[in-house]
């Protein structure tokens, strides 16, 4: 049984920690770390999984960008990480939907990602052809899901930092 709850400022290294560990420590020169230097992280969104020992087995993170020249407002989905002695419990999954559920009923329309469209097409991602990451990114990996009926419709350009007062 895992209980899920956001991520408190107490927890930033324990999830740092997951995240090299599932990532590698060089995951930060992802081009979509650009996109979250300086940024402060989606609090109610950015989750943790806490299991039977209170221990953090899972993490989701997301991130507010802005798309095109009219600068919609996006989240930016990741990372989302489960730790290796708990994958395959569906955890990260459950950690997908409650935090993709939490957004909708916070407001926000769309949310984009850099990943795998095979396993993120259950959650309603599809291949997001009209939006562009910053280099290097493999454009077969850009994916997107609106949160509401017409959430990325005329939405299309660069997905790009998001800046404080942005529209």
């Amino acid at each position: 049984m895992f209980r899920l709850m956001p991520e408190a400022p107490g927890d930033e290294s324990e999830v740092e920690y997951l995240f090299d560990l599932a990532f590698a420590p060089g995951r930060s020169a992802l081009s979509s770390y650009r996109l979250r230097d300086g940024v402060a992280r989606v609090g109610d969104l950015s989750l943790v999984a806490r299991d039977a020992t209170d221990g953090i087995a899972g993490a989701i993170r997301y991130w507010p960008v802005l798309i095109g020249a009219e600068g919609h407002k996006a989240l930016l989905l990741g990372p989302v990480a489960v730790h290796p002695t708990h994958q395959g419990e569906g955890l990260g999954a459950s950690l997908i939907w409650d935090s993709l559920e939490r957004a909708r009923q916070a407001g926000w329309q769309r949310v984009v990602l850099v990943g795998d469209e095979p396993y993120y097409r259950r959650f309603g991602f599809t291949r997001a052809a009209a939006l562009q990451f910053p280099p290097p990114t493999n454009p077969d990996r850009v994916l997107a899901l609106e949160l509401v009926e017409g959430g990325l419709q005329g939405v299309s350009g660069m997905v790009r930092k998001f800046t404080p007062g942005a529209a």
